[in-house]
């Protein structure tokens, strides 16, 4: 069963609208919603096999667990206190926790760990693995419910003060929760504002994000997650891990933030959504290079780059994306665990680069 909402004039939103009931239809999950805007036209086609009564929310006005899209809003953030010279993207993470410099002897100078800057912590080449190496001992007892719950931020700065990468910073992409988890302690320090509060301040309130925040908001009604089976899972905790993945929001919220990034001149966060779409690096073989901004993957397509990430969960899993080029965004999430066997990504993903639409 889908629903579609907000349906656009442009001559081809019967079409579209196919497509997008057809996509909805074809996920496996409980609660499906696909969010699509053209030139600020939308249309919000939702599904899933949970059938819904008269006392449920519709699906596109719950609110979502974001996972890693969570640092796309981290990336923006780090980018607009740099704007506004709050910090600097050079500025030294050990320095920023109030961790004294490796002890080593002046004959092997400064350690990897020392030279890591803001910046490497936002584009994973900080040389940190992606958890630290104590996480799994505590992560394994609620591994497929909350893994992250039990590891606070206290110990993640712990992790880093004893950490000793191999690989000096910038000069691997690696991809690290670890080192993007670090940016809400280190911007707390350097701004002596709660992280939870500066995300508000820079980047939900200019945006207008009134059903986003670190958490669930208990005024929502909240999209359940499900097993890779089909069981409901409890609400997604992340501990100390809230720049990587702690974002909560809703498909309305989701869509006007990605829409954000092809209008900055139409938002108080202008200089801030440009700066995170440049392309900073590149990895892999030549003709099949992997593109990445300051917090999107960046893929060249014949008609312009498609920008987008990826998040998920215990239960639930989402992708979300732009290109400048078309005008157009997507929002697609879906509340059931990632496996290798679901579709919208994928889906979702040939949507946004999809010339035709």
């Amino acid at each position: 069963m889908t629903s579609p909402t907000r349906a656009p004039r442009s001559h081809d939103h019967a079409a579209l609208h196919s497509r997008l009931r057809a996509m909805a239809e074809s996920i496996d999950a409980p609660d499906v919603v696909i969010a699509y805007s053209r030139d600020g036209e939308r249309t919000v086609c939702t599904g899933g096999s949970r059938a819904l009564t008269a006392a449920d929310a519709p699906r596109a006005r719950m609110q979502y667990e974001a996972g890693s899209v969570s640092k796309t809003f981290t990336g923006l953030l780090l980018a607009a206190l740099v704007e506004q010279g709050k910090v600097r993207n050079e500025d030294l993470v050990y320095e920023l926790l109030g961790l004294p410099p490796t002890p080593y002897g002046p004959h092997r100078g400064r350690s990897h760990r020392d030279r890591i800057t803001l910046l490497h912590l936002i584009t994973h080449t900080s040389g940190l693995p992606r958890l630290p190496y104590d996480f799994y001992p505590r992560a394994l007892p609620r591994w497929s419910v909350n893994p992250y719950a039990l590891y606070g931020r206290r110990r993640m700065v712990d992790a880093f003060a004893h950490s000793d990468p191999r690989r000096a910073p910038g000069t691997h992409w690696n991809y690290s929760n670890f080192g993007v988890g670090l940016l809400a302690p280190a911007l707390e320090r350097a701004t002596a504002t709660p992280f939870a509060e500066l995300l508000d301040r820079y980047v939900l309130a200019p945006l207008n994000l009134r059903g986003t925040g670190i958490g669930p908001d208990p005024g929502l009604p909240q999209a359940t997650g499900h097993r890779r089976g089909g069981a409901p899972l409890p609400a997604w905790d992340v501990g100390g891990w809230a720049a990587a993945g702690g974002i909560h929001s809703t498909p309305d919220d989701l869509l006007t933030y990605v829409e954000a990034h092809l209008r900055p001149d139409d938002t108080p966060a202008a200089g801030a959504l440009r700066a995170v779409q440049a392309p900073l690096l590149a990895r892999g073989r030549r003709g099949r290079r992997e593109e990445h901004t300051l917090t999107w993957f960046r893929h060249r397509t014949d008609n312009g780059a498609a920008l987008f990430h990826n998040g998920a969960t215990c239960g639930q899993h989402l992708f979300i994306g732009y290109r400048p080029s078309t005008r157009t965004a997507l929002v697609a999430l879906a509340t059931r665990r990632h496996t290798l066997r679901s579709t919208l990504i994928p889906a979702a993903y040939d949507l946004l680069t999809d010339d035709g639409q």
